[in-house]
């Protein structure tokens, strides 16, 4: 599923709407005509974001060879396929073997992709793939709950699940500057590698659309001479 990438006034949103059912009562602001809730974080000066470092989120060596790098969001089924398949391929032949440096990013085309994005993060860089693939791996469940506060409710669960505290994470639920980070980040990326679609791979600098595995052997064999 090709999805285009959402405007600004989308993104800020997004941002605005990140943590409401945890934030209980604030204050509000309008977007595109909306009145939408701003958690308590949220309130702070938008500068205050700017202050947040964006880990990277990374597998392999870091003195690979090739570096792939892959933008996905959450709620893309297509990207959920490729990391129940072609990673796992990936991983073994190029990833574990260190010729390839594999980074990760997020695409936010929707307020549950970015939640999803504070939930993965909230474990640190330690548990993020792990907390990741759990997320793709029941995706058709949680992103499929019903109202928004169950599909909250159901990436709480993953959240625990990997072993986080519940304070920790309504802490990263309603942590609007790190969500105003995130989307700031995400923009830069996608704007500098020309991303429109997920998942998209970044290979040494070159953008490439979804593909199947012998595809990226082909590519990735190339780009190591073999």
């Amino acid at each position: 599923m090709k999805q285009r990438l959402m405007t600004i006034a989308l993104a800020t949103a997004l941002v605005a709407g990140a943590g409401w059912w945890v934030a209980g009562t604030g204050s509000t602001t309008t977007v595109n005509g909306q009145t939408i809730v701003l958690p308590g974080a949220a309130n702070a000066q938008e500068s205050d974001a700017a202050d947040i470092t964006i880990q990277e989120m990374v597998l392999g060596a870091e003195d690979a060879p090739v570096e792939v790098i892959e933008y996905a969001s959450y709620t893309c089924p297509h990207c959920a396929t490729f990391h129940q398949t072609v990673l796992k391929d990936l991983k073994r032949d190029y990833i574990d073997t260190g010729k390839v440096k594999f980074t990760y990013r997020e695409v936010y085309f929707d307020r549950y992709g970015l939640w999803g994005s504070l939930v993965a993060r909230c474990g640190g860089e330690d548990r993020f793939f792990g907390i990741t693939e759990m997320i793709y791996d029941t995706q058709s469940e949680w992103s499929r709950a019903g109202s928004e506060a169950a599909i909250a409710d159901e990436l709480r669960k993953i959240g625990r699940i990997a072993g986080i505290e519940n304070d920790q994470l309504e802490a990263c639920l309603s942590n609007g500057d790190k969500a105003r980070a995130l989307i700031e980040w995400y923009q830069a990326n996608a704007e500098e590698h020309g991303i429109n679609s997920t998942p998209s791979f970044v290979i040494d600098g070159e953008t490439y659309s979804n593909m199947s595995y012998s595809e990226f052997q082909g590519i990735l064999d190339e780009q190591l001479g073999g």
